[in-house]
């Protein structure tokens, strides 16, 4: 199964994945996932492998964290910086089997399934096998993703929002992923689902060195998408691009994204 087209990847993406996770988000959304000592639990979509760290810090003392990713240069810096004993970091494809790594108390996956779009269920079909029966598998995903901004001008609110068409159209990104976590868990006949809704993204006021970092990250990496900029930008990226840095750096704006997470257990027999 060849490797899936991903729109973000550059020089730098493990380093951006690295510096936009808040370990103490990331740590209030595993304790409401459930994530407990003694727990066996696996990491799809590990990314730079800061979540991965966190998880296992969460899961001691006795517990494992098995971190997977399809990128090689994703891996090689999570195991670089986020290596730790009880912590395996692997090679894999989420669309592949996974069954020979065995069975787990609660998989994870944050942020993976909007790269997927048409293929997302599946993604999370595939996992659920990897559960326990009792075992939780948490959904972690963004909704509205990079469409919720206000206070820039009418073409650059236009530019954005088909950057945003564009990678649908061409990678099969889903900025709407988020709502359909809930009927995912259902479609799979997890029991004890539970949903919780809160702002990812809640940008206003002073902007900080993270926030404009991964939002020019994201400009950049649609500079290339044909004709994006043709009717608004005669210069192209470059004068967008000056103009989005205005936008940004104006204590004025407002960039706001919601983030969704859906917890639900496999069935003990007899349930």
């Amino acid at each position: 199964m060849s490797s899936p087209t991903y729109f973000m990847e550059s020089e730098d993406e493990s380093l951006r994945l690295d510096i936009k996770t808040d370990p103490e988000a990331v740590e209030e959304q595993a304790r409401w996932a459930g994530v407990v000592p003694g727990m066996r639990v696996v990491d799809l979509g590990c990314g730079a492998g800061k979540t991965t760290h966190i998880l296992h810090r969460l899961v001691q003392p006795g517990g494992e964290v098995v971190g997977i990713d399809h990128s090689q240069p994703r891996i090689d810096y999570a195991v670089e910086h986020y290596s730790e004993r009880g912590i395996v970091y692997t090679l894999r494809d989420a669309r592949g089997s996974l069954s020979d790594l065995g069975r787990f108390d609660l998989v994870w996956i944050r942020f993976l399934l909007e790269y997927y779009g048409q293929r997302s269920y599946e993604i999370a079909k595939n996992a659920y096998q990897l559960l326990n029966p009792g075992g939780a598998l948490c959904l972690l995903d963004l909704d509205h993703n990079c469409l919720g901004h206000f206070g820039g001008s009418e073409r650059l609110e236009r530019t954005m929002r088909n950057m945003v068409l564009a990678t649908q159209k061409q990678y099969d990104f889903d900025p709407f992923v988020g709502r359909k976590l809930y009927a995912y868990l259902y479609d799979l006949g997890c029991v004890d689902i539970e949903v919780r809704m809160s702002a990812h993204h809640l940008i206003y006021g002073e902007l900080s060195e993270t926030d404009r970092f991964n939002w020019l990250s994201k400009a950049e990496a649609a500079r290339n998408a044909p004709g994006l900029f043709a009717d608004d930008y005669p210069d192209g990226y470059e004068e967008f691009r000056s103009e989005l840095c205005a936008y940004l750096e104006h204590p004025r704006r407002f960039i706001y994204t919601p983030l969704i997470m859906c917890k639900g257990k496999k069935p003990t027999a007899g349930r």
